[in-house]
């Protein structure tokens, strides 16, 4: 995941001021008690800090992808 899609998922579940906030302020033990920031400027995926942030937030998993968007299962034929 791009930084610029982190954003874009950040802003869409929390709105841009409390998206901001939470990307300052919130601890997440799951990132060795970092901020997403910090864990963000030290290199970690995108991906994971997103990933952390749904589920300390408890963000519904259909949304961990984007609220917008489905997800769509594959059928082995």
């Amino acid at each position: 995941m791009r930084l610029s899609q982190f954003r874009t998922l950040m802003d869409d579940e929390f709105g841009s001021a409390y998206a901001a906030v939470i990307e300052k302020d919130l601890v997440l033990h799951e990132l060795a008690d970092r901020t997403p920031a910090q864990a963000l400027a030290h290199g970690d995926d995108p991906r994971d800090v997103w990933l952390a942030i749904c589920r300390v937030n408890e963000v519904p998993k259909d949304r961990w992808h984007g609220k917008n968007k489905t997800t769509k299962k594959q059928h082995a034929d």
